[in-house]
């Protein structure tokens, strides 16, 4: 009877080794389900940004507002006849100023 159970054992762990560590045991199935989710973050991730420059494509391609808008904010472009004024905060120092030599006109 002792041999009999002793038989009995090792067959169970014979056969329930596969199932929690073997190459597609349990251990391995949780660890692939934490990868998934993972990659699962990164593509809703990706899908958002993509949806962004999607819409940011169809801006540009739509009109000129948008051209124009980064144009200012990423070139520092302006159109001609405006004044471009850089409110600067108090603890920040801007560009020197920088005038140019003009020789001064006498009697006039």
């Amino acid at each position: 009877m002792r041999l009999l159970f002793l038989v009995l054992a090792v067959l169970t762990l014979i056969t329930q080794y596969p199932l929690w560590l073997g190459k597609g045991g349990w251990l391995r199935v949780q660890e692939l389900h934490a990868k998934v989710a993972s990659q699962q973050e990164t593509n809703e991730a990706l899908v958002a940004r993509n949806n962004a420059l999607q819409a940011e494509v169809q801006d540009l391609q739509s009109g000129t507002a948008a051209i124009e808008e980064r144009a200012r904010t990423e070139q520092g472009m302006i159109r001609e006849g405006e004044v471009f004024v850089q409110i600067l905060a108090p603890h920040e120092h801007g560009p020197a100023v920088i005038t140019p030599d003009i020789p001064e006109r006498k009697g006039n």
